[in-house]
C-alpha cells in the first residue's frame, strides 16, 4: 500500500474544502486537503473586510432566488447544510455567531481570523493531514474513475478528489484559475468568466466631486434596449473614478460581461429613493412655498447631499443661483428628469484583481446536484465558487461554499 494513498484529495482550502474534508473525516475518511500557498484560507481570511459576514437568515427558497435562473441547483446542498445548519456546526467547533442586523450573520468577533482558527482546530482534531505548498498540476484517471493528483513534487492517489479551487478574483490571495484548466483537461465545460462585486470606472468625470455621502435606496437600471430588465436597489458611493457600494458590488456581476460585448453600458440611476418625476416637482414645489428665498442647489439640496445636488444642476445647465419660481419651465423640467433617473456610463473596471467572486464557472449541467460529483468522472466533485453560480454580496456566497462543501464531503462514493 503506498503511504500517499488517501479515501479523498481536498484540493483548496477555502470553506468549501475544509468543511467538505471535515466532513468526511468525521465519517471516517482517510482525507488529505492540499493548498497551493503557504498558509491556509487566504481568502476566507479577507472576506467582508475581514469580519466575515458568514451567511444570511433568509428562508431557503428566497435564498435561491436572489441566485437568479440557476439558484434551484442548491435545493438538495441547502435542505442539507443551510444557514441554521451552518451555525450550529460552528457552535459545535466552538464560534459563536449572531446577526446584528437581523439579516446577515458575523463571528461575534467579527474576525475572520476565529473561523479559520476554529475550522483549522477541528481538522487537526479529525486528523485531517493538510499539505500547503502544493500546487496541484493534473488529476490523474483511469477508465470513467478519479485515481490521482499530481503536483509538483509529488502524486498523491484517491478514489474521491473534491476540487474547491475557487475562481479568479483577488489572484493575490491564490486565485488563478487552476481548478478550470485542471477540469477541462478531463472534458468539463467552462462557461466565459468575468470579474465579479467590484467598483465599477464610468465615462463621467462629476462622481469624483460627491465622494463624501453614501446614497440610499438607488435603483440602477441598464439602459440598453436588449437588457433593460437588469436592476437593483441598495445603497451607492460616488468614488474619484466611478462608483461602488453595496448596490455597485450586486450589480458588478450583471455588468461586467455586457462590458465584453459594449465599449461601454449606460445606466439609470434613481437617487431619490424610488421619487418619480411627479413626486419631485410636488416636493420642489412644496418646499419652495414653505422657503420662497431657497436657491434651486439649496432647493434640490432637501433631496440629495449639497455637493451632489450641485452637480446635477450643472448637469441640467440651471442657473443655480435663482428661486424655482424664477426657473423657466424647460430647465425645471429637464432638472427634474434628471433627479428622477441621472445617466451614469460605465466604461470600466479593475479586473479580477479587485473582483470579490467570479460570474461563470464549470457548467451546472455535467454537475449532479444531489451530490456535487461530476456526471463525466466518477469520483469527482466541485463545490464553492468555481461552479458557475454567484449571488450577490450578503453572506450569500460564503453559504453557499459552506452547503455545497458539507454536501460533497458527505454524500462522496
Amino acid at each position: 500500500m503506498q503511504n500517499n494513498r488517501y479515501d479523498l484529495i481536498v484540493i483548496g482550502s477555502g470553506a468549501a474544502g475544509i468543511i467538505s474534508a471535515i466532513v468526511a473525516a468525521r465519517a471516517d475518511k482517510n482525507v488529505i486537503l492540499l493548498e497551493k500557498l503557504s498558509n491556509i484560507s487566504s481568502k476566507l481570511k479577507a472576506t467582508g473586510g475581514g469580519r466575515c459576514n458568514l451567511t444570511n437568515t433568509l428562508s431557503n427558497e428566497e435564498f435561491m432566488s436572489r441566485f437568479g435562473r440557476d439558484g434551484r441547483f442548491m435545493q438538495d446542498a441547502l435542505s442539507l447544510f443551510d444557514h441554521s445548519e451552518l451555525i450550529k456546526f460552528l457552535q459545535e467547533i466552538g464560534i459563536e455567531t449572531h446577526a446584528p442586523d437581523g439579516f446577515r450573520v458575523f463571528p461575534t468577533s467579527h474576525s475572520s481570523a476565529t473561523i479559520i482558527s476554529g475550522l483549522s482546530e477541528e481538522m487537526q482534531r479529525l486528523g485531517i493531514t493538510v499539505v500547503c505548498n502544493q500546487r496541484v498540476e493534473r488529476l490523474l484517471q483511469v477508465g470513467e474513475n478519479i485515481d490521482a493528483v499530481r503536483t509538483q513534487d509529488s502524486t498523491y492517489y484517491a478514489p474521491n478528489v473534491i476540487v474547491a479551487t475557487g475562481g479568479l478574483g483577488y489572484p493575490t490571495l491564490g486565485a488563478e484559475g487552476d481548478g478550470y484548466r485542471l477540469t477541462e483537461e478531463l472534458g468539463h465545460k467552462v462557461t466565459e468568466l468575468s470579474p465579479a462585486m467590484m467598483p465599477l470606472k464610468t465615462k463621467e468625470s462629476w462622481v469624483a466631486e460627491c465622494r463624501a455621502d453614501t446614497i440610499a435606496k438607488v435603483e440602477l437600471r441598464v439602459d440598453l434596449k436588449k437588457h433593460k430588465k437588469l436592476r437593483a436597489k441598495g445603497d451607492l458611493i460616488f468614488t474619484k473614478s466611478g462608483i461602488r457600494g453595496p448596490v455597485v458590488l450586486d450589480f458588478a456581476r450583471e455588468v461586467t460581461p455586457l462590458l465584453k460585448k459594449y465599449d461601454a453600458v449606460p445606466l439609470l440611476l434613481n437617487l431619490t429613493k424610488g421619487m418619480n418625476e411627479e413626486q419631485i416637482s410636488k416636493h420642489l414645489k412644496k418646499t419652495a412655498l414653505k422657503n420662497p428665498t431657497l436657491n434651486i442647489v439649496d432647493l434640490t439640496a432637501t433631496l440629495l447631499p449639497k455637493p451632489l445636488s450641485l452637480e446635477l444642476c450643472k448637469l441640467a445647465e440651471v442657473n443655480q443661483n435663482v428661486t424655482l419660481s424664477k426657473l423657466s419651465g424647460k430647465s425645471r423640467e429637464r432638472l427634474i428628469q434628471l433627479l428622477a433617473w441621472t445617466p451614469l456610463t460605465v466604461v470600466g473596471h479593475d479586473g479580477f484583481k479587485m473582483a470579490m467572486i467570479t460570474r461563470g464557472g464549470i457548467t451546472l449541467k455535467e454537475i449532479n446536484p444531489k451530490t456535487m460529483q461530476s456526471k463525466l468522472v466518477n469520483g469527482l466533485y466541485f463545490c464553492g465558487e468555481i461552479m458557475n453560480l454567484d449571488g450577490p454580496c450578503g453572506g450569500y456566497n460564503l453559504q453557499w461554499s459552506f452547503a455545497s462543501g458539507y454536501l460533497a464531503g458527505k454524500l462522496l462514493s
